[in-house]
């Protein structure tokens, strides 16, 4: 089983009751609902990290409408190709967990360990309710608190892209899912909202150090038919953040909207 590691020290983390210790006694206590903040405090005060507890309520309700339930779905498939017996999965950046809880229940079999760690706390308020066997710490992306060559898979689902970090804590032969947007997703919720909406720009596919082994288009159409799909849709997504109030106002008395959702899921592997 892959623990956490200490951001003090690097040494590995023990949990003894609810808290994680490491052999130099730095001690982390775990918050009621189970996550342990591994943030160092230095780095954080007076600071805002990561999505806000508007944009993760907004993210809870929408993905529990299973609008993306086939990407998750595409998800689990892949893995369970990919990932070998007693696997290592790290989601770099989870968020509420969504994917996370129903990748764990896909790979129960392989008896998978499963961590998340994303750098909002109220991203991991939300995730400790859906599953009690992923093991949750907050902690930047680009300093995962996890050992070198532990993970047999490493999760990169709409987060900051951390490719020097995915490569340190794979193993030889380890994979890479990364979920990228293309360029017609949601393009119907944007022009609802903007005169002149853009598409979304090509990604550049290659990663220094990986392989790309597989890579899967998925493309369909949603039907919202109520406003408060529409808002939590728009209020998920970094678009409401940078959206004037006279354009955010439009969605208020929108009721229906079908949009384009448009995904690629990348699989590589460490060379």
């Amino acid at each position: 089983m892959m623990n956490f590691c200490c951001p003090v020290c690097k040494k590995e983390l023990a949990l003894d009751g609810r808290t994680y210790k490491c052999e130099n006694n730095h001690c982390f206590d775990c918050a009621k609902q189970g996550y342990v903040n591994l943030l160092q405090s230095n780095k954080s005060k007076n600071k805002r990290h990561g999505d806000d507890k508007l944009m993760i309520e907004a993210r809870t309700e929408f993905l529990n409408t299973d609008s993306y339930k086939p990407l998750c779905d595409l998800m689990c498939e892949l893995l369970q190709k990919y990932v070998p017996q007693n696997a290592c999965v790290l989601d770099a950046g989870c968020g509420d967990c969504y994917y996370t809880e129903k990748i764990e229940k896909s790979l129960a079999g392989k008896s998978t360990s499963i961590m998340g760690v994303d750098i909002s706390k109220f991203a991991l308020i939300a995730a400790a309710k859906r599953s009690k066997n992923i093991r949750l710490a907050v902690a930047s992306v680009f300093a995962l608190p996890v050992a070198d060559n532990s993970c047999d898979a490493v999760l990169n689902v709409f987060s900051p892209f951390a490719p020097d970090e995915y490569r340190r804590v794979l193993k030889n032969g380890g994979v890479l899912l990364r979920v990228i947007p293309l360029e017609n997703h949601l393009y119907s919720l944007k022009k609802a909202i903007y005169d002149n909406p853009l598409k979304n720009p090509e990604e550049n596919k290659e990663i220094d150090g990986f392989e790309l082994t597989e890579s899967r288009e998925l493309k369909y159409s949603i039907s919202l038919n109520n406003n408060a799909e529409i808002e939590s849709l728009f209020k998920m997504t970094p678009y409401y953040y940078k959206t004037s109030r006279t354009d955010q106002q439009k969605l208020e008395k929108l009721n229906n909207l079908r949009t384009e959702i448009e995904f690629c899921v990348l699989v590589y592997k460490k060379a």
